[in-house]
């Protein structure tokens, strides 16, 4: 390997103490390729089969943790006892390659497709749509549902220990359910659940709290937790950096093993202002990066450009399609064979790389997310 590299490769203990034996994870990524059951399928499992074991730890697709929280087609569950030997079939895949295992899991709310849920209605902190096409109204969740799924992110990491898990990641980005109870967008509730930004914070809050005390009763070894939030939000009202950083203060308060900020490259400035061109995953690690490990992503292709971005002081990267278009990343730059790393797609790759076809349609749907050629 060459000598310029190493500092990636060396070991990272977490708070839990949970250690991977690199710094760089794989990001989580929807596989679109698990049953209608939400059990997962064969080529699934051979999809983290191809892409374990180099990587420090593998993050999972996100998973439902109710299924009126189910926010994709081929998405698989964690949201029933009857789905264990499901997930611990991914679970073991990950971990007998050499890498540890995080299960993401998540709700939904109103971003789930109508389609996806039993009763067609998505539901979220208030009836107010999303500002995308064809986004539906959902309905306002009541006090009680709001409990209950709370409790069901408890219930999922319970789920997720027994299945044999090193950790779990709380997804809290990507305008699902727990960033909708934060962002002024979505949530207009007048109760303890929503108004100031204290209560937006409250949820968000409370999930932490759930997945804590479940690993507290369940865990028998160390068990990582870490958080996924996105920073900004385009609408207006939306959650601004402002407030994600007093987010952060909070979360770093939790005894997290780490926050993953969930942006389009990890050196992207504001979406909200087109002339704050501050990276915020530099913004975050600099506000909390004493307090709790922050995880950057996104558009680091290379070995030098991976290297870049750890420069920052940020402890700890995640590829994504890096890792779709060339599961042997970090085998390679280990092998000195960095000039070998794949950086395009075609279709006859496809089998090879135990891309599923739900899957491959899905990414090379995504205008300029893949490299095809």
């Amino acid at each position: 390997m060459n000598p310029k590299y190493e500092a990636a490769f060396k070991p990272f203990t977490f708070r839990s103490g949970v250690e991977i034996k690199n710094r760089i994870t794989m990001a989580p990524m929807t596989n679109t390729a698990a049953h209608e059951n939400g059990e997962v399928s064969d080529k699934e499992v051979a999809y983290y089969q191809e892409r374990a074991g180099g990587v420090g730890a593998v993050i999972t697709a996100c998973t439902y943790v109710t299924r009126n929280g189910k926010g994709f087609p081929g998405e698989f569950g964690a949201d029933s006892d009857s789905l264990i030997p499901s997930l611990r079939r991914v679970a073991t895949a990950i971990q007998e390659k050499g890498s540890k295992a995080i299960l993401q899991f998540f709700h939904g709310g109103r971003i789930c497709p109508p389609e996806e849920l039993l009763d067609r209605q998505p539901i979220a902190p208030s009836a107010v749509a999303a500002e995308r096409d064809d986004a539906v109204v959902p309905r306002e969740m009541t006090a009680d549902e709001i409990d209950e799924i709370i409790k069901a992110f408890g219930e999922a990491t319970r789920r997720a220990i027994e299945a044999g898990y090193d950790g779990v990641e709380i997804h809290g980005a990507n305008t699902y359910l727990i960033q909708q109870f934060f962002s002024p967008h979505s949530n207009r509730r007048t109760d303890k659940w929503g108004g100031t930004l204290e209560k937006r914070i409250s949820f968000p809050l409370a999930v932490v709290d759930a997945v804590k005390k479940a690993v507290s009763d369940h865990a028998t070894k160390p068990f990582i937790i870490g958080y996924r939030l996105s920073p900004e939000e385009r609408e207006n009202p939306g959650i601004t950096m402002e407030e994600t950083l007093q987010l952060v203060d909070k979360l770093a308060d939790q005894e997290l093993d780490y926050l993953h900020i969930s942006v389009g490259g990890f050196w992207n400035g504001s979406i909200r202002d087109d002339n704050d061109q501050t990276s915020r995953v530099v913004m975050i690690h600099e506000r909390v990066g004493d307090r709790v490990p922050v995880m950057g992503v996104g558009m680091l292709r290379t070995p030098d450009e991976v290297m870049k971005a750890f420069e920052t002081g940020v402890p700890l990267i995640a590829l994504g399609r890096e890792l779709i278009m060339e599961p042997q990343w970090v085998q390679k730059v280990q092998a000195g064979e960095e000039d070998k790393i794949r950086t395009t797609l075609s279709k006859k790759d496809q089998k090879e790389l135990a891309i599923s076809d739900k899957m491959w349609e899905y990414y090379t749907g995504i205008p300029g997310w893949l490299p095809i050629v």
